[in-house]
């Protein structure tokens, strides 16, 4: 039996981002606008954490604003005196209460903790993640309690730095659509994924200007 070997996915570079700028400036005008207002898409220049370190971030920045979470983050790490993320080992012989006492919530320490076991009982291989397709990191993710669709489209996007991912989910993404094509009013989802076409294969650029766009 002859066994097929799938290409890598596709992981973004700062090249393919202006690309992707250029291409998307074409095809869509009112898009176009935004990427000429705010100027370069940065995806591609990210430094790339290992995958459980960004799983464990994501986990604690969800629902919070980037500064309260980078605050209670940081305090997790310094009752563990490390100065980043430690291993899942470290996590899961910690007491929940010293967790909690740092500012990070009862569900959030158990998502973690469960993250950990995942990891530590071999059911999560991390280090599969970035030869699988979208869909697939998606649904070996969500097993973990707390990682849902968003969380999981997130850290395809920014840790995994995949492309074509459009996170309809996302409010800030939701209200991008509104400015840029509803002018003012909220787009169904049908509607959001029918404008998003013409992004292909680049829907996270186009994503992540809509973010942008709640900035001009």
């Amino acid at each position: 039996m002859t066994t097929t070997t799938l290409p890598a996915p596709v992981r973004l570079t700062p090249e393919m981002c202006a690309t992707a700028t250029r291409q998307l400036t074409r095809r869509d005008p009112a898009l176009g606008r935004v990427i000429r207002a705010y100027g370069p898409c940065t995806l591609g220049l990210r430094t790339r954490r290992d995958s459980f370190s960004a799983l464990v971030r994501a986990i604690v920045f969800q629902q919070l604003s980037t500064g309260a979470a980078t605050t209670i983050y940081g305090r997790v790490l310094q009752t563990m005196n490390v100065r980043a993320c430690p291993p899942p080992a470290i996590w899961l012989a910690r007491p929940d209460g010293a967790l909690r006492a740092a500012g990070l919530s009862g569900q959030k320490a158990r998502y973690i903790l469960d993250l950990c076991r995942h990891v530590s009982d071999g059911t999560l291989d991390m280090r599969r993640l970035h030869r699988m397709g979208d869909e697939d990191v998606i649904a070996t993710l969500t097993q973990v309690k707390g990682v849902g669709r968003w969380t999981a489209e997130m850290f395809l996007m920014f840790h995994l730095q995949r492309p074509d991912v459009l996170p309809l989910g996302d409010l800030g993404v939701a209200q991008g659509f509104a400015r840029v094509y509803g002018d003012g009013v909220r787009l169904t989802t049908d509607e959001m994924t029918a404008r998003a076409e013409a992004w292909r294969p680049w829907r996270s650029i186009g994503s992540w200007y809509m973010w942008r766009a709640l900035e001009l």
